[in-house]
């Protein structure tokens, strides 16, 4: 068992600190920012400078607002009600994912409009180097003790800060199915597909892991026995399933 003890600020300067959370905020989009840029030189995405710049400045923009947005409202409305200057607290944590991928499939889409280019051709790309900013995005979690799962007896079992007993290290559960995830993906990328295989399959898999580890995730509001979590990842895997199956399975 592991007593978790670790100091999620990395460095501090003057009434300015730097978090691990919010470090990890920033290296992830200026992966996704070189590997778009990869792909751009070789041809494989028809973007200029000017343009990859604008969406990756309308991805963070996105990401932010919209993740920060979906949790303060759906996950925690009544304490961010009483504390509203929290809901400026980025840096503390606090973050969903499912507002997260709404922006930016929103962005994606309305960018892809505007440049004239199919959307499902930019939302495959994305969807890979995604995956791996999601597994940083828990493993950040896991720095800052937040998002736990069920107390456990079980030998990884973590003790948490301020949290009674040991728990499932369900942000580590989410960084390995993200990990995982990135492995298929990047499998499937090696062949042919009709665009928007790549994007709905990593809908499927993020809505079927995520539903799954989700029973071992603390919340505190469960309805007929399911969390608003796996409620939502409901709502992933239903579109995914049925787009797969009318696009890319029927039309073979």
């Amino acid at each position: 068992m592991f007593i978790h003890n670790i100091n999620p600020t990395l460095l501090n300067i003057g009434p300015f600190e730097i978090r691990y959370y919010g470090l990890i905020y920033v290296l992830s989009f200026m992966a996704v920012f070189f590997y778009l840029q990869h792909l751009i030189k070789h041809k494989k995405l028809p973007l200029t400078k000017e343009q990859l710049y604008d969406y990756i400045l309308f991805l963070i923009i996105g990401v932010m607002i919209g993740g920060r947005l979906f949790y303060v409202f759906v996950y925690n409305p009544l304490y961010y009600i009483q504390n509203p200057l929290q809901i400026f607290a980025v840096w503390q944590g606090g973050m969903a994912f499912h507002g997260a991928l709404i922006a930016i499939t929103i962005i994606t889409y309305l960018f892809a409009k505007k440049i004239k280019l199919n959307f499902y051709k930019l939302a495959d790309l994305i969807a890979i180097p995604a995956a791996i900013f999601l597994f940083f995005g828990r493993i950040a979690n896991f720095l800052n003790g937040e998002l736990y799962g069920h107390i456990t007896n079980l030998p990884w079992a973590v003790k948490f800060q301020n949290i009674p007993g040991f728990r499932h290290p369900s942000q580590i559960y989410e960084a390995l199915k993200n990990t995982l995830i990135f492995s298929i993906l990047l499998f499937q990328s090696k062949k042919k597909h009709k665009p928007g295989f790549i994007f709905w399959h990593f809908i499927l898999l993020y809505g079927l892991f995520r539903f799954i580890i989700e029973f071992y995730r603390f919340s505190p509001n469960y309805y007929l026995g399911l969390s608003i979590g796996q409620y939502l990842c409901i709502l992933m895997f239903i579109p995914a399933v049925y787009f797969l199956i009318k696009d890319h399975f029927l039309k073979k």
